[in-house]
């Protein structure tokens, strides 16, 4: 899935928090599918070693931090990218990992409570 493809990230990637209004059917699936991805603990690990690695990061530096095969590895890197979460691109015989931080904000925008609806509670 190319940057383009994600139906997420229009308007500077943002949306309105879940706090301010519902979902509709086509964005509540779209959050399930970025939320499912990050369900996994592997998931979730690997996207924050490719995330807080501040630019991009080799795959052959990710896979030492786990105890399962590379075949694993690829599937649960494969998951994250179909989510859109991250994106790579093979040079040689390693593939580079890094963060889309347009999808992660959209994610972070969707939990969000405004300031003003944390002060009322």
């Amino acid at each position: 899935m190319s940057k383009q493809d994600l139906p997420l990230i229009r308007s500077g990637g943002c949306c309105t928090p879940i706090t301010v209004a519902a979902l509709d059917e086509a964005m509540a699936s779209e959050g399930a599918a970025v939320f499912k991805a990050l369900s996994d603990p592997i998931r979730l690990r690997l996207m924050s070693i490719i995330a807080s690695a501040g630019d991009e990061v080799c795959v052959c530096d990710i896979t030492p931090h786990f105890n399962v095969s590379g075949p694993t590895i690829s599937h649960h890197l494969r998951v994250l990218r179909e989510a859109g979460l991250v994106d790579c691109e093979r040079r040689g015989t390693w593939v580079y990992y890094w963060p889309l931080p347009d999808r992660l904000q959209w994610a972070s925008s969707l939990l969000s409570v405004p300031e003003a609806t944390a002060l009322a509670h």
